[in-house]
């Protein structure tokens, strides 16, 4: 479809359809005018836009691409091990006007960023590229070949509201987006979310240069909240369910503490270190291989050989593994639930374990701040804030927990709908304008979009 077309097509039923599943139908008039800016930006045909003189043109239609962001549910800091986790696509994303080119390039235009161009004709890792754009999209496209299929270039003018830095997984969605590209341009989009995000994840491990779980990319990519079971990490099960907050009266959304991620490696990864210590004092390489009977009984001789903190975080990684299921069981019986009662008893059921599930990052895993730095706080101050409202002006109704990660960066908290907007001035009070993002479950990942 052409762009004038496609400019067309945006105010259609049809078009109005899709974004209320995207977005939400408060999103509806913000995503037209966002994607009509992507495409207007192509009909100028400056060469600003697309500079003739370096690169051929493409041919074909104009085709539109979308990948979420992610929230995570539950299973903090349980991928690694092998561990469950539940995790959901989200309204904020990554939206992608392509066209397929003649040539064997791939130029990649995203509002705020540099632009990108990748000579596919060459697939080699460059150590050159090592943590760049580039290196993703020239190992999503290795890792496309090495499965057999086909691989062309082709032109995107994108845009990502996937906040960085947020523990939102920006840079899964734009490996996920590019994988969804590659399928549907060239390989009839027959690919399953689950292997696009298999290739997300390759790039990012081997060209990338970053040893990344599969957590993220399979939220992005799937749609909807999943489940993901990580036992067997070659064919990890999926379990896909739709999640409706804003229809049992609840409010989703994550503050940003705005605390530096700086100087932070060496925490994050001593969390799988530590679990695999644990794992190691058995004979095994990672926690699922075990059972926390046979760490509860050896504890006294983990704590000699790994140390208290180890044994702490591997108690939280079996307690956590426990809650996935749990909390799965508690949305398939509130999506199932006929009446009213029924629903609002799963939903609270449900929000107990996310509480279960901060309090255990908090005590257990203890990643709400770093021990380099304990003046500084802002997730447990955060969540401390949180838990504080909640109790003052929900009567104790909602959850909050720590998100992602952990030790800086943002909270995750369900609250009632009426509360939302005192809520949000008190965290900017503390935290700053803009500091809490309402988030929308979407059941829709990474796909082609069409009008």
């Amino acid at each position: 479809m052409t762009g004038k077309e496609l400019l067309v097509r945006l105010d259609s039923s049809l078009a109005e359809e899709i974004f209320v599943k995207l977005y939400g139908q408060v999103g509806v008039e913000t995503a037209r005018q966002r994607y009509a800016s992507l495409i207007e930006e192509i009909l100028r045909d400056t060469p600003d836009w697309f500079p003739r003189n370096e690169f051929s043109e493409v041919h074909g239609d104009l085709r539109i691409f979308t990948a979420a962001g992610r929230t995570e549910l539950g299973g903090n800091h349980t991928d690694h091990n092998r561990g469950k986790v539940l995790a959901a696509s989200i309204q904020l994303d990554s939206v992608a006007i392509a066209a397929p080119r003649q040539d064997k390039k791939v130029f990649f235009r995203s509002t705020g960023y540099p632009d990108v161009l990748v000579d596919l004709s060459d697939l080699s890792m460059k150590n050159g590229e090592k943590g760049t754009t580039e290196a993703l999209v020239r190992g999503i496209a290795a890792e496309f070949a090495a499965r057999g299929a086909p691989v062309g270039g082709f032109t995107v003018n994108a845009a990502s509201t996937v906040l960085p830095g947020s523990g939102l997984s920006s840079s899964a969605a734009v490996e996920v987006l590019f994988g969804r590209i590659f399928d549907c341009l060239y390989g009839e989009g027959k690919r399953s979310a689950l292997e696009i995000a298999q290739i997300g994840q390759k790039a990012e491990n081997v060209y990338f240069g970053k040893p990344c779980g599969l957590m993220d990319q399979t939220a992005c990519a799937s749609g909807g909240a999943v489940a993901i079971d990580f036992g067997d990490l070659e064919h990890p099960r999926v379990n896909r369910i739709d999640f409706d907050l804003a229809s049992a009266g609840f409010a989703l959304c994550v503050v940003d503490t705005r605390g530096s991620h700086a100087d932070l490696t060496p925490d994050y990864a001593a969390i799988p270190a530590e679990m695999k210590a644990v794992a190691a004092f058995f004979g095994k390489t990672v926690l699922r291989e075990i059972d926390d009977e046979m760490v509860r009984t050896h504890a006294a001789e983990i704590r000699q050989a790994a140390g208290d903190r180890a044994l702490l975080r591997a108690l939280h990684f079996f307690n956590e593994n426990r809650r996935v299921d749990t909390m799965l069981s508690a949305l398939e019986k509130m999506n199932a639930a006929s009446g009213g009662e029924a629903k609002k008893a799963a939903l609270e059921s449900f929000l107990g374990l996310v509480n279960k599930s901060g309090d255990s990052s908090w005590e257990l895993l203890q990643n709400v701040y770093s021990p380099k730095n304990p003046v500084r706080q802002e997730v447990a101050t955060a969540l401390a804030l949180t838990r504080d409202f909640l109790e003052k002006n929900c009567g104790g109704k909602g959850a909050c927990r720590v998100h992602g990660g952990g030790f800086a960066g943002t909270i995750q908290v369900y609250l009632p709908l009426d509360t939302l907007d005192s809520y949000r001035a008190q965290m900017e009070i503390c935290f700053g304008p803009k500091s809490a993002t309402v988030l929308r479950i979407r059941p829709i990942g990474a796909a082609e979009i069409s009008f």
